[in-house]
């Protein structure tokens, strides 16, 4: 565990929290100190949820801490069973609370023998591992404790469904762009004739999970959750699933092509070819294949980009620019440190260099010496952006509220191709962009032309002031220029030495 201001992913139990909230008529316990319970706001906000968020904070206070908690948490469990009426109760710790070593799976059992709901504690690890891994180790906790309960009580029916069908996994709340990729990847399945079995957790029922080994296969669109349930179904039920994110023209075909490969293992009567699909799709429905051809992508050929993101957002992002557009790719990285093997696989010869951190600073470093045309991160990554005037796209989590869109935003299928490609080619600084800011200054104001980073034909530098600005940091380089440019306009200076540097951080500091 270690303090930090500013975070790529949060703490284990908003993982849990994430996932029991995502499932209807769950209801999430959170054994927390007053601060650790903001995520009912945020969920709240950031999908505009008409409903309560079905988590409830057991608080621990003073008096806690001199007694213990136990009467408190059962209490709270046997409460919300009587008010809410849930299927399942998950109570989950804080790392905060986890320093008390408490025995809750003891406050678990004993809330079980009055509770109608089921009672269970997140099995997770809160020193050891972040909100997505917990996340993934809830959702396979949750799924193998319905399918080993239905089959005690002989009710777990493993027949598979007389029409090709299919369980998408990993659909949850407050994930990036997760309900609009959910629509399309519904929409492809309907298109290749399968039915979809089960989604989960989002939207679904803890009661129908004994229902997701009746599936043909299942579909991973992440690999930070959903994962280890798919692993755990192919294990104990024979379920093959597929991990190929449908993100680009070329991976989407290649996931396809995987359906295909499941679907006609179980078929005799007749055989799936979905080449016809792939080719229709791509020359006509996608536009991101016609695009990658066009003067217009044509244009961005060669010019530098950074990527970084989660393992999924990131590997797909940076196959996309470098197969799919022709732009080179300088670094890539994720903040998923342990999924760092795969990422590497999944990238290697598609990029410059490689970063695995979930350091920030370390990333804006990197940014900073490369000077890309364009980033494609998170909303740090913008932020980072913002302060060296690079341009950036947001294609991972974590995100700004605006990155909920009301409108339908989807990455994944072949609608996401036209999104991708519509965020890549506006993330870039155009070419006659540039060519109008040098010859009207942006707009016509000189306090507008002090904050651009665009060529100024009325001061210059000698070489003294140039070596100077260059031994600044990158990521405040551009801001010291302004400000330098701006006290010279400001004192009718065309010629900028070191002592006027000097003197603007004085005047700045006055």
């Amino acid at each position: 565990m270690k303090l930090a201001y500013w975070m790529y992913a949060g703490p284990a139990h908003i993982g849990t929290l994430r996932v029991a909230s995502s499932f209807k008529n769950v209801h999430a316990i959170m054994h927390a100190p007053l601060g650790d319970d903001y995520f009912n706001v945020m969920r709240s906000m950031l999908e505009r949820e008409r409903d309560f968020t079905p988590v409830t904070a057991s608080i621990v206070d003073r008096h806690v801490l001199a007694r213990g908690s136990q009467e408190k948490v059962v209490d709270n469990i046997t409460r919300k069973d009587k008010e809410e009426r849930p299927d399942l109760i998950v109570l989950t710790p804080t790392c905060t609370s986890s320093i008390l070593q408490e025995d809750l799976q003891n406050f678990v059992d004993r809330a079980s023998i009055t509770s109608n709901s089921d009672v269970i504690l997140a099995d997770v690890n809160h020193y050891r591992v972040n909100e997505l891994q917990a996340a993934d180790r809830t959702l396979e906790q949750v799924v193998r404790y319905y399918l080993e309960k239905a089959r005690r009580q002989g009710t777990l029916d493993q027949s598979i469904t007389k029409e090709p069908s299919a369980n998408i996994i990993g659909i949850f709340t407050l994930g990036f762009h997760n309900q609009h990729d959910c629509r399309e990847l519904k929409r492809l399945l309907q298109d290749l004739d399968i039915k979809v079995n089960k989604v989960i957790p989002e939207g679904g029922s803890v009661k129908d999970l004994q229902d997701l080994p009746k599936a043909w296969f299942n579909l991973v669109p992440y690999r930070e959750v959903g994962l280890m349930t798919a692993i755990y179904l192919e294990k104990n039920f024979g379920m093959p699933y597929i991990s190929i994110t449908p993100m680009g023209i070329v991976d989407t075909a290649e996931c396809i092509r995987q359906i295909q490969k499941h679907v006609n293992k179980l078929v005799s009567d007749k055989k799936f070819n979905y080449e016809s699909y792939i080719d229709q799709q791509t020359r006509f429905v996608s536009q991101a294949a016609w695009f990658s051809r066009s003067i217009d992508c044509q244009n961005l050929t060669g010019k530098k980009a950074v990527v970084f993101g989660d393992a999924t957002h990131a590997a797909s992002i940076t196959r996309i620019l470098a197969r799919e557009m022709g732009i080179r790719v300088s670094c890539t990285g994720t903040y998923c440190k342990h999924d760092a093997e795969w990422f590497k696989e999944q990238v290697q010869g598609f990029c410059d260099e490689i970063l695995i951190t979930d350091d920030h600073t370390k990333v804006g470093d990197m940014i900073a010496r490369i000077e890309p045309s364009a980033i494609f991160g998170t909303q740090m990554e913008r932020h980072i952006g913002k302060r060296l005037d690079i341009p950036c796209g947001v294609i991972s989590s974590p995100v700004h509220i605006q990155n909920f869109p009301l409108g339908y935003r989807p990455f994944l299928g072949y609608e996401g191709t036209n999104q991708i490609a519509d965020l890549v080619y506006n993330s870039f600084t155009l070419g006659m962009e540039d060519h109008l800011s040098e010859i009207f200054g942006g707009h016509d104001t000189k306090e507008v032309i002090t904050k651009s980073l665009s060529t100024d034909t009325d001061l210059t530098w000698n070489y003294e002031s140039q070596l100077e600005l260059n031994k600044i940091p990158g990521f405040v380089r551009g801001k010291i220029k302004r400000n330098t440019e701006k006290f010279a306009r400001q004192n009718n200076i065309t010629d900028i030495t070191v002592e006027i540097m000097y003197a603007a951080k004085e005047a700045l500091s006055a």
